[in-house]
């Protein structure tokens, strides 16, 4: 099935990606264009809506840059970081669990990553129901050819989308369930974020978050203030939850450990 998403430029106008660039056991190259001129080109199965657009970042957002970080980020911190941060074992299974009793990935249904980096999550959604389709959005060419190499290698196809989370390129409605896996941290305008998700997400979806709260322990938090000059924010668990529900959200369910905080959000 082919996506359709919604120009960057224009809002009204449709752009059709051929469902051949979510197949990634085979290279994908070319142009797609909306009715109204625009081109972006297809690289290597990536759908670049951002070219040579630039983005304000903070310095965290403009790490994951880096070849570096990409090579680097999944294998050695990511299947690592919630046992760190959370202070006691806690594997990337049990994520998937969680991900997937409160998303529940159903066949035919489309489901959009917001903030992939390497489409752990993704991944994860294609494991749990192959059937399913995912677009994973990142602001990254870095990240995103990583994405594309290990979910290449786990045979877990799916659209790979560089654009802005700030404005989604896609039509109100359009996604039967989100997933968010540690960017709200670092974006520099997370409640513009969490408004364009709540447009995208259609009135009976599931919106699967982890994010990162307040420490309880004075040491912790002045490590944690130590670190919000690179762009990274903390909330309490009472401020990230009525930030949910200022841009159209509520909480149907949470699980805290440590500072790892993972919620279930519905539309409000």
């Amino acid at each position: 099935m082919s996506l359709e998403i919604r120009s960057p430029k224009y809002e009204r106008a449709a752009i059709t990606i051929p469902s051949e660039a979510a197949n990634l056991q085979k290279g994908f190259n070319g142009t797609v264009c909306s009715n109204k001129g625009d081109e972006y080109t297809i690289r290597n199965n990536i759908i670049d809506l951002l070219a040579g657009d630039t983005m304000d970042m903070s310095w965290a957002q403009s790490s994951n840059h880096w070849k570096v970080t990409a090579a680097l980020y999944e294998d050695i911190w990511r299947k690592r970081s919630l046992s760190i941060l959370s202070g006691e074992e806690f594997p990337i299974r049990k994520e998937q669990e969680l991900l997937t009793q409160w998303l529940n990935p159903q066949p035919a249904r489309r489901y959009l990553d917001i903030g992939c980096s390497t489409a752990l999550y993704g991944r994860l959604m294609k494991k749990a129901e192959p059937e399913c389709e995912v677009v994973s959005l990142d602001f990254s060419v870095q990240m995103l050819e990583e994405a594309r190499l290990k979910s290449e290698a786990e045979e877990a196809d799916q659209y790979l989308v560089r654009a802005d989370a700030r404005s989604l390129p896609f039509f109100s409605a359009t996604f039967d369930g989100l997933t968010m896996g540690g960017t709200l941290n670092e974006l520099t305008d997370p409640a513009r974020v969490l408004y364009e998700a709540r447009r995208v997400i259609k009135k009976d979806g599931v919106f699967f978050m982890m994010h990162l709260v307040k420490a309880d322990a004075w040491y912790l938090r002045l490590l944690q203030e130590s670190t919000e000059f690179s762009g990274i924010k903390f909330w309490a668990i009472e401020e990230s939850n009525e930030l949910f529900e200022q841009t159209g959200f509520r909480v149907a369910d949470q699980f805290c450990k440590g500072i790892v905080c993972f919620t279930k959000l519905l539309p409000a």
